[in-house]
């Protein structure tokens, strides 16, 4: 049976038994239940089904030695099984974990030991990955068995995924009441993104601000935005000039490059970001920091400095929520349609990029504004 067919297979069953736990065992059942629904970190129930998924495709394989390093016969790759077979099961049903392997997590690289609960993983928070390695020792020890544990644990993000959706769903529904309404003004969606922003957390939103722009108003500046690469990618990885890239319609070379700062941009950002221009297989018009902190203005006359350098290159230092209100009051007519945008991509990011909870948060703050409307 090939690990495809295995993960069909308990996928099936936790659909069947959505309601009901498969596991008698009362202290087993606490710790699965803990480490799925941990949301400040998602690498524990990751790497569990990686494990799981190696355990049930080689049963003679021990769960706690994910690493070849180890060197032991019993031992195996559990990125292999992560990367290559769990990857499209969790993006297929769309299962609450990380969009990335558990093993490139700092706690979880470079080990070269069997993963027992005589040592400790230095983590956050430290129950997490005690009762990680409790679980991986019940299935080694045999006091469950691993297709028992995986049923439980897919059951578990079925529910928090449907509980999810079912939360998001409901807020959508409350908007619905509003529509109709006077649509809300300029000045009240930069009131509402800029409390939306200052959630916690919000370092993916100054991207999503400017995506949005590009998205409501791209035909009529003959501009198009390419597809934002994710979250956690660097640009020297994705080979990418910045955050969010503009391209003309019909072309693939990008024009315009914007790189997000939660924090003040200074000459090192600057220095960087003309080695970028300079390296770069073509020649584009601007380099625009959107940043949410203060702008330093030598830092700005520094990076203006360059325009005749780079024949004609502009490097220039935004704030983020002024070039929002620009945006909105320039094209005041689209100014739902940038609304709309906006929620579109806070929605279908993943909770890693923009939690479940800012997006509720966005929802329920229009929601609001278009009430008090």
């Amino acid at each position: 049976m090939t690990p495809e067919n295995i993960l069909r297979g308990i996928y099936e069953r936790a659909e069947a038994t959505l309601d009901t736990s498969v596991i008698p065992d009362l202290g087993i059942r606490e710790r699965a239940n803990y480490v799925c629904r941990c949301t400040s970190n998602r690498a524990g129930v990751r790497l569990l089904m990686s494990c799981l998924l190696g355990k049930l495709d080689k049963p003679n394989v021990d769960p706690r030695k994910p690493y070849t390093e180890i060197g032991d016969s019993d031992s195996f790759s559990g990125r292999t099984y992560d990367e290559q077979h769990l990857a499209p099961f969790i993006n297929e049903h769309r299962l609450p974990v990380n969009q990335t392997t558990a093993f490139l997590t700092p706690t979880l690289r470079n080990i070269d030991h069997p993963l027992t609960t005589d040592r400790e993983l230095v983590g956050r928070p430290r129950d997490l990955y005690k009762k990680t390695l409790e679980l991986l020792e019940d299935v080694a020890e045999q006091r469950v068995s691993a297709d028992v544990l995986f049923v439980e644990i897919v059951r578990l993000l079925l529910q928090m995924r449907d509980e999810k959706l079912a939360r998001i769903n409901s807020l959508l529904k409350g908007l619905e009441q509003t529509e109709g309404a006077l649509p809300l003004s300029s000045e009240a969606i930069v009131t509402l993104l800029k409390q939306h922003l200052a959630c916690k957390h919000a370092s993916r939103l100054p991207v999503l601000v400017v995506a949005a722009a590009y998205q409501a108003a791209g035909t009529r500046l003959a501009e198009r935005i390419l597809p934002l690469n994710p979250h956690n990618a660097a640009d020297m990885q994705t080979g990418s000039l910045g955050d969010v890239e503009i391209c003309l319609v019909g072309e693939d070379s990008v024009v315009t490059a914007y790189e997000m700062k939660a924090k003040r941009v200074d000459y090192n950002d600057i220095d960087t970001a003309l080695a970028k221009i300079i390296g770069a297989p073509h020649r584009i018009d601007n380099y625009l920091f959107v940043t949410t902190d203060v702008i330093d203005p030598r830092v700005a006359e520094y990076a203006a400095g360059f325009y005749e350098q780079t024949d004609g290159v502009e490097i220039a230092i935004l704030d983020c929520i002024g070039f929002l209100r620009h945006f909105l009051h320039l094209f005041h007519r689209v100014r739902a349609d940038y609304l709309n945008a906006y929620q579109e991509l806070v929605l279908n990011e993943p909770d890693s990029a923009v939690s479940q909870t800012l997006k509720e948060a966005f929802l329920a703050l229009r929601q609001a504004a278009e009430s008090d409307e």
